[in-house]
């Protein structure tokens, strides 16, 4: 039984199994890109853009096509598959727009008679191994900075999402990029391993777990080849005052809920001070034993399934550990009886530090609500995590926004906000949230020759 099938989360039924990559098609995809790389990067920087520009009104165009791939192969709500595929398209129409400003030489001091520049150049083909929570957004942050830059791709998605994975080829290929320049192989855990070794795959990106993450850095370590690595989170969610304390909310509900929980940048642990803390516990748990789940190819539905009955699994082991040593369940704790991978929205308080929930990411609608005493205590308890993806801070009080969004220990912090993604931002985290950055001028700059070239001038 191959590994790469479809499994509708919202009822269990297994509804398509696709073929495991042979090593000799694993090897005819390698010579491929190779080959296409050789000559994509000699592409003139605005075809290359107009190839992007189309690849982005392809996205807008698919939308009501592809939105139901993500409902039925990861259970993703369609009116939230449509947002994602709209990001996709903005993120095309971003390099393709900025493309040739992050190509120009950069000038660079002369000295003893020598003119020197920085020129950014492509170093070639690229491995990425994308998640299955946003199937198509996670393959365009990588994607498209890359082809802009001159790179290929070979693509890994994940085991569950292979029909959005061929989609994802399918609309490439149809928008005009080159055979080879972007390649999806259905490829096992072995084949991976001799990829990123190939010496003709200078980098490997990998969106995902801290335990895959941990495995594709020390292949690529061992081979001397350049990673970037986005895994998990445990982002903190600090409310510091009763100001607008409804939007504090309703942006909390959105944020834990959103795309079933399954976000690494989602906020997961709210630390409420305590003037505000029981107001903000009990409409909070109001709010979120108010979402029902319900089916994701539904428009009006807000959650629907999680990923897997193994998701299910997981989570429920992480609540009952967390309840059997003392935490409170103020509303939901359980799985849905019925087929397919069904989660109540849940928030948990008094989990301390030893319980699984107070370290391990909750990937799904469960929140951890913690009483704090100050400023000081909240940043304590939110820096109190190995991970450092995102943060939000919640104040009326602007300096105290700034000054605590200072003091987080993450990659991405917002104030009165939380987090999102824009094509033009950097998208990365710190500690065991990742190496690297996404999206944006760093993003595009991380699998570049940013080439040094000096002249001295002819007397």
């Amino acid at each position: 039984m191959s590994e790469y099938a479809t499994v509708n989360p919202a009822t269990g039924e297994r509804i398509a199994e696709f073929t495991e990559a042979t090593d000799a098609e694993i090897a005819a995809t390698l010579d491929a890109a190779d080959a296409a790389y050789r000559s994509w990067r000699t592409v003139p920087v605005a075809e290359r853009a107009e190839v992007l520009r189309a690849i982005g009104a392809l996205w807008r165009k698919r939308s009501d096509e592809l939105a139901p791939i993500l409902a039925l192969e990861m259970g993703k709500p369609v009116k939230q598959g449509a947002g994602e595929i709209a990001l996709c398209a903005n993120i095309f129409d971003y390099y393709a727009d900025r493309g040739a400003d992050f190509l120009a030489d950069q000038e660079l001091e002369s000295i003893g008679g020598i003119s020197a520049l920085v020129r950014t150049e492509p170093i070639g083909t690229l491995l990425g191994i994308m998640p299955w929570n946003y199937p198509f957004y996670q393959v365009a942050r990588f994607a498209a900075p890359n082809l802009m830059l001159g790179n290929t791709i070979v693509l890994k998605h994940a085991p569950n999402c292979p029909q959005s994975a061929l989609a994802i080829a399918e609309l490439f290929a149809e928008a005009g990029l080159p055979e080879g320049a972007y390649t999806n192989i259905f490829a096992t855990h072995a084949q991976v391993a001799d990829i990123i070794a190939d010496p003709r795959v200078p980098g490997v990106s990998v969106t995902g777990s801290e335990r895959a993450g941990s495995a594709v850095g020390e292949i690529a370590g061992r081979n001397l080849k350049k990673f970037v690595l986005e895994l998990g989170g445990s982002d903190p969610f600090i409310v510091l005052d009763a100001v607008n304390l409804d939007r504090t909310v309703k942006a909390a509900l959105g944020n834990r809920v959103l795309n079933g929980g399954q976000m690494c940048t989602a906020s997961k642990r709210f630390i409420v001070v305590d003037d505000v803390y029981d107001d903000f516990l009990a409409g909070f748990s109001a709010a979120m034993g108010a979402v029902t789940p319900a089916d994701p190819s539904e428009p009006s539905t807000f959650l629907g399934p999680l990923s897997s009955t193994a998701a299910v699994d997981l989570l429920t082991e992480q609540v009952r550990d967390a309840v059997d040593k003392g935490a409170t369940v103020e509303v939901g704790g359980q799985p849905i009886e019925r087929p397919g991978a069904w989660f109540q929205p849940t928030v948990l308080t008094g989990v301390t530090p030893g319980m699984r929930a107070y370290r391990e990411e909750l990937f799904g609608p469960v929140a951890v609500v913690y009483r704090v005493s100050s400023e000081q205590e909240a940043v304590e308890l939110a820096n109190e995590t190995p991970y450092g993806l995102a943060g939000s801070v919640y104040t009326d009080d602007d300096e105290q926004g700034q000054r605590v969004a200072d003091a987080l220990e993450v990659g991405m912090a917002w104030v009165n906000g939380t987090s999102r993604s824009e094509a033009p931002w950097p998208f990365g985290g710190v500690k065991r949230s990742g190496v690297g950055r996404e999206l944006g001028v760093l993003g595009f700059n991380e699998f570049a020759n940013k080439k040094l070239i000096g002249t001295r001038q002819r007397r």
